[in-house]
């Protein structure tokens, strides 16, 4: 089964530089965080710190660019960060990077690493395909809030990541849901990763085979596939 992810024209037309590499994953092995998983994190950080000298994630070009586009689309950046601005300014922090489980420590890693974002998504939990949409307002987001299950709408003109059943992912990469999320159960997964100009696509091409590694050391067994970068340009 191949997972079909399809981008909205609107949404082209808001980000002509958007490009996203999925890595769809079968007989994934998941379980807590490990030493190894830590480890990997903490390298991240590390890697992080370098790329950045001393500036702040906000100041990276890269991330500049997801600004411009968050605000393009009436989201406010120092708000509500992009999901690798989010997970950079964590890891420069005294609490460090947070321990999920070893899929979501594995992304993170990945998006600390090379500051893009990364999301994972557990494929027997998504409806229907993917589709990067900007919404109507309409559109259900099952999150919790205060221990309890609870229903949001985005705002009308919101970029969004939606199903079949309703939003998984607020405001193009900011907020998951926890309908799809990878949990110690997952055995299947989509993993996306995303950039905008002036990211070349080759660094996301790399990011993405060094995820597919990690994956592939984590579940031998696993059936993996990378596929090609889709570009908006």
């Amino acid at each position: 089964m191949t997972l079909t992810l399809t981008v909205s024209e609107d949404v082209r037309a808001l980000a002509p530089g958007f490009t996203h590499v999925a890595i769809e994953a079968h007989g994934l092995v998941n379980g807590p965080s490990s030493e190894a998983s830590s480890a990997l994190l903490d390298d991240a950080a590390r890697r992080l710190a370098v790329r950045l000298d001393g500036r702040a994630p906000h100041e990276d070009p890269y991330m500049a660019a997801w600004r411009e586009t968050y605000t393009a689309f009436g989201s406010k950046p120092s708000r509500t960060r992009n999901s690798a601005e989010a997970l950079a300014k964590r890891a420069l922090s005294d609490a460090g990077l947070p321990r999920i489980n070893l899929l979501v420590d594995l992304y993170n890693a990945i998006s600390v690493a090379h500051l893009i974002p990364v999301g994972g998504e557990d494929i027997d939990r998504i409806q229907g395909g993917m589709r990067l949409i900007r919404a109507t307002g309409e559109e259900d987001f099952v999150t919790v809030a205060g221990g309890e299950e609870t229903v949001e709408h985005p705002d009308a003109g919101e970029v969004v990541w939606r199903d079949d059943a309703g939003v998984t992912c607020r405001r193009w990469n900011w907020r998951q849901g926890p309908r799809t999320r990878l949990t110690e159960r997952t055995t299947s997964g989509i993993f996306l990763l995303e950039s905008l100009a002036p990211m070349p696509v080759a660094e996301v091409t790399a990011a993405a085979a060094e995820l597919a590694e990690l994956l592939a050391k984590l579940s031998p067994g696993a059936d993996i596939a990378v596929r090609a970068p889709e570009s908006s340009a």
